[in-house]
C-alpha cells in the first residue's frame, strides 16, 4: 500500500527521535521513497548520516547548504509538492505549536505549510505536557486543518514518569498509515480468502505427488487485494514465495486435506473467495512410514480422491462471491462454463496451456473472466501482477453493481 509513495519524514528534537531509524527502515521496506527533514535540535538525538544511509537520500535541515565553496537552496515548495505523505514523528510540543499557529522558522515548517498532501503527526512529550490544556487545544486545531494524529501511547517516559505521551512504535506508525490509507479504497472492510500454490501429497517421508505451480498468481492476487484495502487471508501450499503486508495473514499448508480444513474454517466470515491454488485431485491411499526402497522394476500406488475444495465451498455458499480457476487444454470455454455451473461459482478465471506465456511457472498469464451470467471478458497477455488487478477489478465491479 505504501509501494511507490513519496514520504517526507519530519523529525523534531525529542528523545523519541532515536526510533526514526527503525521507522525509515520500515517505510523503505514497505516500498516507499523517503526523504528526511531534521529540525536543528533533532540532530542531537539521531544521526543525519544514519538516516541518509537508510533512506538513500540526503538529509535536509536548513534552507541553504554550503559545501566545498558552493551554495545550494533546499526548495521547500518542491519538497511539499514531491510528498504524497508528510509524516512528522516525533512531533514535539514546540513543533506542534508552530504547526497550529503557522510559525515558519525552519525548513520543516516551511515544507509543512507548502504541502498539498495528507499530513500525519505522531506526538511525543512528557505526561503533563501531553495533558496540558494548551496541547489539547493544539491537537483540536490541527485536526480541524485536516491533519491526522497518530495517538501517543502509554508507557515509561524519558522523565521516569509512566503515562500517556510516548510516541507510537515505528511498526504501529506504519500500520496506522496503511489502515488510514485503506479507508477510501474499494475493498476496504472486505475480507478476502485466497488459495495459492500447489499441494504435496505424501507417498513416504521423502517423496510426494505434486505439480509445477509456483503460487505466483495467488500471491499477486493477495498483494493487490490488500493494496485495495481488503483484509486478506492467504492459504498457501508449498511455495518459495513470501509476502509481508499488514493486511495479509499467511496460512501455510502442505496437503489438499490441510488446505481444505483451513479454507473451510475461514470461509463463513469471508466476503470474497478466490481459489487460485492448483490442488491435487488425488492422494496416495496409504503413506509409508519409512522411505520406500527400490525393490522391483514396477511399483504401483493406489490413489484416492481428495475432497473438492471449490465444490464444497459452492455447496456452503451464502453471501460470498466465489471465484475459481480453470486451466484447460481443449474445449476451454465450454469446460470452464461447465465447472462454473457445476460448482456454483459466481465467476471463473480461464487460462489455457495452449496460450504462449500462460500456465505454471510463468511470470505472465492470459485469461478470460467468465461470470455466472456467462459474460466473458478476455484480456491480453500480461504480467501476473497486472492479471491479478484485472481479476480484482472485475470482481469489484460486480459486488458493487
Amino acid at each position: 500500500m505504501l509501494g511507490g509513495k513519496n514520504i517526507l519524514l519530519g523529525i523534531t528534537g525529542g528523545i523519541a527521535a532515536y526510533k526514526t531509524t527503525f521507522l525509515v527502515r520500515l517505510l523503505i521496506k514497505a516500498g516507499a521513497n523517503v526523504k528526511v527533514v531534521l529540525t536543528e535540535s533533532a540532530s542531537s538525538f539521531v544521526s543525519p548520516l544514519t538516516l541518509a544511509t537508510l533512506s538513500k537520500n540526503a538529509v535536509l535541515s536548513s534552507f541553504v547548504d554550503e559545501e566545498n565553496g558552493s551554495v545550494s537552496w533546499n526548495n521547500h515548495v518542491e519538497l511539499g509538492l514531491w510528498a504524497d505523505i508528510v509524516l512528522i514523528a516525533p512531533a514535539t510540543a514546540n513543533t506542534l505549536s508552530k504547526m497550529a499557529n503557522g510559525t515558519c522558522d525552519n525548513l520543516l515548517m516551511a515544507t509543512y505549510l507548502s504541502a498539498k498532501c495528507p499530513v500525519y503527526f505522531a506526538p511525543a512529550m512528557d505526561l503533563d505536557m501531553y495533558k496540558h490544556p494548551s496541547t489539547t487545544a493544539i491537537f483540536k486545531k490541527l485536526l480541524s486543518f485536516g491533519n491526522i494524529m497518530i495517538p501517543a501511547t502509554s508507557g515509561e517516559l524519558a522523565s521516569g514518569l509512566i503515562g500517556e505521551g510516548r510516541m507510537a512504535e515505528p511498526e504501529d506508525i506504519v500500520d496506522f498509515l496503511m489502515d488510514d490509507m485503506a479507508k477510501g479504497l474499494p475493498l476496504n472492510g472486505k475480507k478476502v480468502l485466497i488459495t495459492a500454490g500447489p499441494t504435496y501429497e505424501a507417498i513416504d517421508p521423502v517423496r510426494f505427488i505434486g505439480n509445477h505451480s509456483s503460487g505466483l498468481m495467488g500471491y499477486e492476487l493477495a498483494k493487490n487485494a490488500a493494496n485495495l484495502g481488503a483484509q486478506v487471508f492467504l492459504v498457501s501450499g508449498p511455495s518459495h514465495l513470501t509476502v509481508q503486508h499488514s493486511h495479509i495473514e499467511l496460512i501455510k499448508v502442505t496437503s489438499a486435506n490441510e488446505m481444505y480444513k483451513a479454507t473451510v474454517a475461514l470461509y463463513p466470515d469471508m466476503d470474497i473467495v478466490i481459489c487460485a491454488a492448483a490442488v491435487a485431485d488425488y492422494r496416495p491411499k496409504l503413506v509409508a512410514d519409512q522411505k520406500i526402497k527400490k525393490a522391483s522394476d514396477e511399483f504401483t500406488i493406489t490413489l484416492v480422491k481428495n475432497k473438492d475444495i471449490l465444490f464444497s465451498l459452492g455447496e456452503m455458499k451464502k453471501a460470498q462471491f466465489l471465484v475459481g480457476f480453470a486451466l484447460e487444454t481443449e474445449n476451454e470455454v465450454d469446460n470452464a462454463i461447465g465447472k462454473l455451473k457445476r460448482k456454483n461459482l459466481d465467476a471463473i478465471v480461464l487460462n489455457s496451456l495452449n496460450d504462449s506465456g500462460a500456465g505454471f511457472g510463468k511470470l505472465t498469464n492470459k485469461i478470460s473472466f467468465i461470470d455466472k451470467n456467462l459474460d466473458i471478458k478476455t484480456f491480453e497477455l500480461k504480467t501476473k501482477a497486472e492479471v491479478a488487478l484485472d481479476i480484482l477489478n472485475e470482481i469489484k465491479n460486480r459486488i458493487h453493481a
